[in-house]
């Protein structure tokens, strides 16, 4: 894991997807840096498991 990307790594279990995306999103936002296309759809991705 470490320093790669949601697009270069996905947390094993995929009930975690969903809490992993949003920490992931929030540090970007705080942080104020560029999400990449290929993160973005990742994310998607992982965001798509959480309940509505």
């Amino acid at each position: 894991m470490g320093d790669q990307t949601p697009d270069l790594w996905k947390p094993p279990l995929k009930s975690y997807w969903c809490t992993y995306s949003r920490a992931w999103i929030d540090v970007k936002h705080i942080c104020e840096l560029n999400v990449t296309e290929a993160e973005k759809a990742a994310l998607g991705e992982m965001l798509d498991t959480c309940d509505s």
